[in-house]
């Protein structure tokens, strides 16, 4: 696959709901994502601080593309309201044409970030 027509997705676990919405919709208003799945709560086991810790969050699964993917990430993590959130993404080995059409003609890679890609 041509990794300039690549997809990518973006895991991150939120408080709650409302602010999993909140960052959505700020991230598909800036076009740095297509979709946002707001999953329902979800039960989290973690290590904080040395110690073995517990609690309920909403995740969201977010569709993007790779070239958008490094610039999403950044904005996710200075929109969100955890101090150190859990933001891991990845690029995808496969997507269906359609779905990478959409993709891409959703997503829109930031002006500062154009001038650094590699010809």
């Amino acid at each position: 696959m041509d990794a300039a027509r690549a997809a990518a997705l973006i895991w991150c676990p939120f408080p709650d709901a409302d602010s999993a919405r909140s960052v959505a919709g700020q991230l598909l208003d800036e076009r740095l994502v297509a979709c946002a799945n707001i999953l329902g709560p979800i039960e989290s086991l973690f290590l904080w601080d040395g110690a073995r810790a517990s609690g309920t969050e909403t995740g969201v699964l977010f569709k993007t593309t790779a070239d958008c993917l490094p610039a999403a990430i950044v904005r996710l993590g200075l929109l969100h309201p955890y101090d150190t959130p859990a933001i891991i993404g990845w690029r995808c080995d496969a997507v269906l044409p359609a779905t990478m059409a959409w993709l891409a003609a959703s997503c829109a890679v930031p002006l500062a970030d154009q001038g650094t890609k590699a010809d």
